[in-house]
C-alpha cells in the first residue's frame, strides 16, 4: 500500500508501507512540498500518486528507507535524469541528497 506521508509517519503507514518488500520502503521524495509517498514495489508506483496529488517531476527523487537500521539509500531509476545533470540511479548532487534525508528522517523517525 502506497501512503502520502505529510507529517510524521504512524505505525499503522509504516506496516502497510513495509507489507510490499518486507525489509525495506520504496519511497518518492517531493524536496520541493516536503512530501513523501512510500510503500508499493516501484519507485515509479509512489512518483505517479505525488503527480497525482500535484507534484512536479523535478521536485521528485527516489529513495528507500530500511526501518531496521534506520537507514536512507538514494538509488533508483526515477532518479536518471540527465536534463538535471544526474545521469545515474544514484543521486549525485551531495546537497539534494542531504535534503532528501532530511525529509525523510523528520517524517520516519521517532
Amino acid at each position: 500500500m502506497i501512503h502520502i506521508i505529510t507529517e510524521r509517519v504512524i505505525p499503522q503507514q509504516m506496516q502497510e508501507m513495509c507489507e510490499e518488500l518486507k525489509t525495506y520502503i520504496k519511497l518518492a521524495v517531493d524536496v520541493r512540498r516536503h512530501i513523501i509517498a512510500g510503500g508499493g514495489a516501484l519507485h515509479a508506483d509512489c512518483q505517479a500518486v505525488l503527480l497525482e496529488d500535484g507534484s512536479d517531476q523535478t521536485d521528485i527523487w527516489g529513495a528507500d528507507w530500511i526501518p531496521e537500521s534506520r537507514e536512507v539509500r538514494f538509488e533508483s531509476l526515477i532518479n536518471i535524469r540527465p536534463k538535471q545533470g544526474n545521469r545515474s540511479m544514484a543521486i549525485a548532487d551531495a546537497a539534494l541528497r542531504s535534503a532528501i534525508e532530511s525529509i525523510v528522517r523528520e517524517k520516519f523517525q521517532s
